[in-house]
């Protein structure tokens, strides 16, 4: 499933350019600080298989002031070189491909 080019920011690694997109309103779970902020990325040109990160803080718009950090485009630049090194091929089609990044993570309960 491509990701829409509304609220996609572009970045460039290695030279290759993605799109990625960070939900503006949390999910239910994340507005609850019961799920990490999520995030998906795909090749600009030729999209196929999307890559969803899951990070180890809090969506910032949650509904209980959970501190978390805003994610930045080194920290999705890292994501994606990880992602490449573990398998994620960008052009092919396929099932998302998915890249936890929670381990500490706690959610508040």
């Amino acid at each position: 499933m491509a990701l829409g080019r509304k609220g996609a920011r572009r970045i460039v690694v290695d030279g290759t350019v993605y799109r990625w997109r960070l939900r503006r309103r949390p999910t239910y779970s994340q507005a609850l600080c019961w799920s990490p902020c999520t995030y998906a990325v795909e090749h600009a040109d030729r999209p196929g298989t999307t890559l969803v990160v899951t990070t180890n803080q809090p969506h910032l718009s949650n509904w209980l002031g959970g501190q978390g950090n805003p994610v930045l485009p080194s920290d999705v630049a890292n994501a994606i070189a990880l992602a490449l090194r573990q398998g994620w091929a960008p052009t092919r089609a396929g099932s998302p491909f998915h890249l936890d990044q929670s381990a500490g993570f706690s959610p508040l309960l």
